[in-house]
């Protein structure tokens, strides 16, 4: 297991939003846990230095693409880029240094799953530089994939047989739970033990880790098998439950 950092980029600065609140509504703005001074490549340097590889930059929204490109060039290979991310313009985000491309609504024609669509960016991408992003909500049939800023609920269930069928054409899964990300309440114990047990892949868990308590929960219930984020909860983002500088000598002790 791993610590990823994240550097999560709305209106050209570092922010902790609480993902589920975005929205397209400027009349709803976002509720934000904190706003960083420093500028993205910042962030990118210290990872660098700390050796927090496959880390990931998100664009939230517009407005972001020099400051994601800034940090991807402070540390070429070293972390994914997300946000946006289409066939067309998957090989520019690896050309600037990204490591891989995560994508997440180009998979979908608003709640239904499309395939063809995850089979074009895998060829744009190449299977090994390619991320899915299943960032989902609990619902009574289980874990759904939720899109557009995770407003949409769609047809397609985070469990073993979506993510096997999955695995073909990808490196690497990335998984939100939506329902406790941002909050700094507690993981997702029963997503964390599904990811565990049935992704084929190696899988990034992030959603309402608050201590280093949650971390070796994460490893616990995910049998070691899926590396963990965390944002709003770390000083470095403003929070008081995790320290940056445990979770560096966290993650060596793993390395």
């Amino acid at each position: 297991m791993r610590f990823r950092p994240c550097i999560d980029l709305h209106d050209g600065k570092v922010k902790q939003i609480v993902g589920s609140t975005l929205s397209d509504d400027p009349a709803r703005p976002p509720v934000t846990n904190f706003v960083a001074a420093q500028a993205p490549a910042w962030f990118a340097e210290l990872y660098r230095r700390d050796g927090l590889a496959g880390g990931h930059v998100i664009r939230l929204g517009p407005g972001n693409d020099a400051a994601a490109a800034a940090a991807l060039q402070c540390w070429p290979g070293g972390l994914q880029l997300g946000g946006g991310i289409i066939p067309g313009n998957a090989r520019r985000w690896l050309d600037l240094g990204a490591d891989k491309v995560i994508v997440t609504s180009y998979l979908f024609e608003g709640s239904e799953f499309r395939e063809s669509r995850l089979a074009e960016m895998a060829a744009a991408a190449g299977r090994d530089r390619l991320v899915v992003d299943l960032s989902c909500r609990r619902t009574p049939e289980g874990y759904v994939v939720a899109t557009q800023r995770w407003q949409t609920l769609t047809g397609l269930k985070v469990e073993r047989t979506t993510l096997e069928r999955l695995a073909q054409y990808a490196a690497e899964f990335l998984v939100h739970a939506v329902d406790v990300e941002g909050m700094r309440q507690g993981i997702d114990a029963d997503l964390v033990r599904l990811l565990g047990a049935d992704s084929p892949l190696p899988v990034t868990y992030a959603g309402g880790i608050r201590s280093l308590a949650d971390l070796d929960l994460v490893e616990t219930l995910g049998g070691g098998r899926v590396d963990a984020t965390a944002g709003s909860s770390l000083d470095l983002f403003g929070g008081d439950g995790l320290k940056y500088a445990e979770v560096v000598a966290w993650d060596r002790q793993r390395r």
